[in-house]
């Protein structure tokens, strides 16, 4: 009864312990947040719903462990900091493993591989991350991308999702968007007009866990590798990319 109460007062720390071994938010179930303003990684419906790539990554690694899938929706900037505090069990929000946050959280192997990518409007003459000294850039709260933009330049626009700084982007604003090059695709796909220009290299996608939850991190890594060589995480992206983006390019 106290644990019940514990939860729904939104305790900062893990209320529950599961038979395996490890710490959940709520027994029997895995707790996973995505930002649900990320198309086609996650994206909410009229009725709060999220599908998509990271979605459905989430919910077959439940699987995998045996428990019941719980999507919560979170804002991209705060979700590690829920992982950590135990307001999650995980992230699955598409992010990249950096020294920054690994200070704060654990992460899995990764589960995709991507890359940050510069995009334009058409008529555009940008074609490096160089030419864009002094000029604005877009970028999503919370993300990688603010780094690079920071290189060369102080003019940084902050938004809440990708997508939206892309959709800004295409309407006339900004001088350029730096975000994942998947996404930057699909914006196009979807009839937004921008370009893409230089590939600012690879990245590695991983799932967050609270550093105090090894166990669970390790059960999310087997679960991880059985979805690799069972070819569901393949399936799942071939559903949303038409192609493999779950198999490390350097193998």
């Amino acid at each position: 009864m106290l644990t019940g109460v514990l939860a729904a007062c939104g305790s900062s720390e893990n209320t529950s312990n599961d038979a395996a071994g490890y710490t959940l938010v709520e027994d029997g179930k895995f707790t996973f947040a995505a930002s649900g303003e990320f198309k086609p990684f996650s994206v909410t419906d009229p009725k709060g719903v999220m599908s998509g790539f990271d979605i459905e990554v989430g919910e077959a690694v439940a699987e995998k462990l045996g428990l019941e899938p719980v999507q919560k929706k979170f804002k991209f900037a705060g979700i590690v900091e829920g992982v950590k505090t135990g307001r999650f069990d995980a992230a699955i929000a598409s992010h990249t493993i950096t020294d920054k946050r690994l200070e704060q959280v654990d992460f899995s192997t990764p589960y995709y591989y991507s890359g940050p990518q510069i995009f334009v409007r058409g008529d555009s003459s940008v074609e490096t991350l160089a030419d864009l000294e002094g000029l604005e850039i877009a970028v999503s709260k919370g993300s990688t991308y603010a780094e690079t933009a920071a290189e060369v330049t102080d003019n940084i626009i902050q938004y809440d999702s990708d997508v939206t700084a892309l959709e800004a982007l295409s309407k006339g604003r900004h001088d350029a968007v730096i975000t994942d090059f998947i996404t930057g695709k699909e914006a196009i796909g979807a009839g937004m007009s921008i370009e893409g220009r230089e590939l600012l290299g690879r990245s590695e996608q991983a799932i967050a866990i609270a550093k105090d939850n090894t166990e669970l991190l390790n059960k999310v890594n087997e679960a991880l590798q059985e979805l690799r060589e069972d070819g569901t995480l393949k399936a799942i992206s071939v559903k949303y990319f038409g192609e493999d983006i779950t198999a490390d390019p350097e193998k």
